[in-house]
């Protein structure tokens, strides 16, 4: 489902050149959950945005769903992302001004979906991450968790084949952070998707599948 080959990733600081990632390689099977653990500035969230296709590796090879990134334009490197990926930021990326129902549906409807299938795909979701007391309710009217839940269903509305989850609880208390981590990989476990999370949260990693731990840029076995 996804294959990285030496991946890497340089940013360059005037006449010096950073390494962020150095000689990446994963192989993620469907339905597999992956958690890399890292401190904050290890590379965590860059490598989550290379290996998901909204940053581009300097080297190295990238496959979802035995298709190479780096071989797309950019239109269809976007339809790859709208069909097969799903991404959870650390601070929601959530529109304020559209309601629960309306921020959840938005991947349906750039997909331009049928307004009928948008509707009953977006319910069944809300109903999924208990939120459908909440549907109608503006985003800031909502509790940091309940953000969350928004953000998670968001990501998975459209069926996708792997999900990215950067730093997922990472601005949640214990018990909500542990509520939203469960309801993350029960998610992935019923929509049948690849699931990786970067987070620094160890507490959490047994939920997962396989466990790697990034420092300095470098994957290593947790």
């Amino acid at each position: 489902m996804l294959i990285c080959k030496n991946v890497n990733k340089n940013f360059n600081d005037g006449e010096k050149k950073n390494r962020i990632l150095r000689d990446i390689n994963i192989e993620i099977l469907e339905k597999e959950t992956l958690a890399v653990v890292g401190a904050s500035g290890s590379g965590k969230s860059t490598l989550l945005h290379v290996i998901s296709g909204l940053e581009s590796a300097c080297s190295g090879e990238i496959y979802i769903d035995n298709i190479l990134l780096s071989s797309l334009n950019e239109k269809d490197l976007c339809n790859l992302r709208l069909k097969n990926i799903g991404f959870i930021y650390q601070f929601h990326h959530l529109i304020k001004e559209l309601s629960v129902k309306e921020n959840i549906s938005l991947p349906l409807m750039v997909a331009k979906k049928n307004i009928d299938s948008i509707n009953i795909k977006t319910e069944e979701i809300i109903e999924k991450v208990g939120l459908k007391h909440r549907s109608h309710y503006q985003i800031d009217k909502l509790s940091g968790g309940e953000r969350q839940r928004v953000a998670i269903a968001r990501s998975i509305v459209h069926d996708p084949k792997v999900i990215f989850a950067d730093e997922p609880t990472g601005n949640l208390d214990k018990s909500n952070a542990k509520n939203i981590f469960s309801l993350l990989t029960d998610l992935a476990n019923y929509n049948n998707s690849s699931l990786i999370v970067a987070t620094h949260d160890l507490e959490m990693t047994p939920l997962l599948n396989k466990k790697l731990i990034i420092e300095n840029g470098s994957l290593k076995q947790l």
